[in-house]
């Protein structure tokens, strides 16, 4: 599921709510269902989730009725990506959801090779029992779209391959290269450096620091520079210390989409979790989710990680943080601080 800061798109008919749906969500959906939830007039919420196949459908249209409850919505549009077998019964029970939930369903549509039907409309003028066939260039809408700086990827396996691992081969040797040089920086800390933590937090603040720096003036960061700087992030004052500088920013995003594809797998925890969090605050639901996804599926305990996860499973909005990290981060750091062990590597 996700949830996005959404641009203001102005939706006349189903025909321009279906081509705005890429642009919120940031792909095309595919055998799924999509809420896009309303204050008044106003979208303020959209979310997606696959179609449950052959569980129960009552389960995951209360989570996605819960969640869409909490965003300060009154209505909602439902819309089911597939074939008729599998929407129909996903859509009946997310429509009883969301009205059990307190929301006006305003439409339920299923969407199947080019065309549209509507569940609540009877009248076969507009919605005629064969569907009414769409096509989104005929809309509005996704030029809008454009024009605001939204992207809707072919599919979800489109976002993934933003956050997909390059340079693997080149980045052991560095990551052996850090290992190394963090063995000398302990090696040297002064005695009454506790385990080297002084030491260790000046390295990671200066090594993101440099790493920020010529990101931001368009340089490539060295093997080295990467590996050295995810290294120090195992480090959790290192990482807090990014964390408290990581916004919304499309520059946060942009530095740790790219630190987190080239780090070695058993160090993409951090950077992981950071482009999530960064993701999150800039409205893109879908991108925290896949980069979440990389994290968790080689360090499945890695706290701020499952943080990150929980927000989003309960879609709770970026404006939440609004103010981050002056008044924001004690609320969320509190609850990140608490580490358990990777299988991979201590965090």
């Amino acid at each position: 599921m996700n949830s996005t800061d959404l641009p203001r798109l102005t939706v006349r008919s189903p025909a321009d709510l279906i081509a705005a749906v890429p642009y919120l969500l940031g792909f095309h959906p595919a055998d799924s269902l999509v809420v896009v939830a309303l204050s008044g007039s106003r979208i303020v919420f959209a979310a997606r989730g696959d179609l449950p196949g052959d569980a129960d459908p009552r389960e995951a249209a209360g989570h996605i009725a819960a969640v869409t409850a909490r965003q300060g919505a009154d209505s909602a549009t439902v819309i089911g990506y597939g074939p008729a077998a599998q929407v129909t019964p996903a859509l009946d029970a997310l429509r009883d959801a969301l009205t059990d939930a307190g929301l006006t369903v305003l439409d339920a549509l299923r969407v199947t090779d080019g065309r549209w039907w509507s569940y609540l409309c009877t009248e076969p003028g507009c919605c005629p029992p064969e569907g009414s066939a769409y096509d989104p260039r005929a809309s509005v809408v996704p030029a809008a779209a454009v024009f605001a700086g939204q992207v809707a990827l072919p599919d979800r396996d489109a976002l993934a391959a933003q956050v997909a691992p390059v340079g693997e081969a080149t980045m052991r040797p560095a990551v052996e290269r850090a290992e190394q040089r963090l063995t000398d920086l302990l090696a040297g800390a002064p005695a009454n450096d506790l385990l080297g933590g002084r030491a260790l937090r000046a390295a990671g603040v200066a090594a993101h620091r440099a790493a920020r720096r010529r990101h931001r003036s368009g340089e490539r960061l060295t093997d080295d520079e990467v590996a050295w700087l995810c290294l120090l992030l195992t480090h959790l004052p290192v990482r807090d210390h990014a964390w408290e500088r990581t916004d919304g920013r499309a520059e946060d995003v942009a530095f740790w989409t790219e630190i987190l594809r080239r780090a070695e797998p058993e160090l993409i925890a951090a950077p992981g979790a950071l482009l999530a969090f960064a993701a999150w605050r800039d409205g893109q639901g879908a991108l925290a989710a896949v980069a979440l996804e990389r994290v968790l599926a080689e360090h499945p305990e890695y706290s701020l990680a499952l943080l990150m996860d929980d927000l989003l499973r309960r879609g709770v909005p970026p404006s939440r943080l609004d103010g981050w990290p002056a008044d924001g981060t004690t609320a969320v750091s509190r609850r990140g601080r608490g580490r358990r062990r990777s299988r991979r590597r201590p965090r």
